[in-house]
């Protein structure tokens, strides 16, 4: 690892100020200070937001929740509204990582982490040097994106919370230091294109502050189903956040582990509108969204998979 400056920020400002010129800010650090130890990151100066008011979860004018950017990952997950509004974020949560990391992981944090594989650490990799190529199309590519990939890049994204924020609507709150803006979570990851390394629409400099939850997507009827190659902390194979409003006739899907970013299912949901909420029309749902599907060789099992969880899940969420 490479020395590197620390500073504590103690508000916002002061935060956006150290950080001006290529700092990195540290949350629980469960992501960046694994890659600083293994070479991929190098940053020379690093700002602790952890001090930073921050923290906590409140409610939203419109009915929806707040969710501060330093809050661990074990409070966002129990936190009795979010279990009440939104239960399928909370099991998200609590599938994406052992207790000692959700006590260590921030929210924002967990939103920025790497979109990566194994040949994430090696030199050979568009996403560590762009143009030397992406080496897990023609070797192991077994759990990698069966959607919106390109010859650049294959790896998937590893949050759970982004999926079950997604299928949410959720808008990513940030400041700068000529003032505060927000991004969708929708646009909030670019497609993979011919720029994989380039993650997050966040400017230069952005300090994330909060993630917003809408009154309208309030959806007690949710759920979040992960399958993964062992019951230990593991990135999905393929998962899914599905929200089921009978009342309203709408449905709510976003997969994980199939693309470079969360992936809202736009093309499902649209088949569900029009159609009776059977087995049937879920399963039929299903095949239109992964129409699009374009699997490696070693991989096209999760085409199945994935429209196996999006059939199970919406059923299970029927009364």
């Amino acid at each position: 690892m490479k020395e590197f400056a620390y500073e504590r920020a103690t508000d916002v400002r002061d935060a956006l100020i150290a950080a001006d010129g290529g700092a990195r800010y540290l949350g629980g650090g469960t992501n960046l200070v694994d890659l600083m130890k293994e070479g991929v990151e190098a940053p020379t100066r690093l700002v602790d937001v952890r001090q930073l008011p921050l923290a906590g979860v409140s409610e939203a004018p419109d009915g929806g929740l707040v969710i501060g950017a330093t809050t661990t990952n074990s409070d966002l997950a129990a936190h009795p509204e979010v279990r009440r509004r939104y239960p399928a974020l909370s099991q998200a949560v609590l599938a994406g990582a052992s207790g000692q990391l959700r006590n260590m992981a921030t929210v924002g944090g967990n939103l920025l982490q790497r979109t990566r594989c194994a040949y994430f650490t090696a030199q050979v990799c568009n996403k560590r040097v762009p143009g030397t190529g992406c080496p897990a199309i023609a070797g192991e590519h077994h759990n990698h994106a069966i959607l919106g990939w390109t010859r650049n890049c294959v790896a998937t994204h590893p949050s759970d919370m982004a999926v079950a924020m997604l299928a949410f609507d959720a808008v990513v709150r940030y400041e700068m230091l000529d003032g505060p803006g927000e991004i969708p979570l929708a646009e909030f990851y670019p497609p993979v294109g011919d720029t994989p390394h380039c993650e997050t629409a966040l400017p230069p400099g952005a300090l994330i502050t909060a993630v917003v939850l809408p009154g309208s997507a309030v959806s007690p009827r949710s759920r979040y189903r992960k399958v993964r190659e062992r019951a230990s902390y593991a990135f999905a194979t393929v998962s899914i956040a599905a929200g089921l409003d009978l009342d309203e006739g709408s449905v709510r899907i976003a997969l994980g582990g199939v693309a470079s970013r969360p992936w809202r299912a736009r093309t499902a949901e649209a088949f569900l509108l029009d159609a009776p909420l059977t087995a049937e029309a879920f399963r039929a749902a299903a095949d239109a969204e992964l129409a699009a599907a374009e699997p490696l060789p070693g991989n096209g099992y999760k085409v199945r998979l994935a429209g196996n969880l999006i059939e199970t899940v919406l059923k299970e969420l029927q009364p």
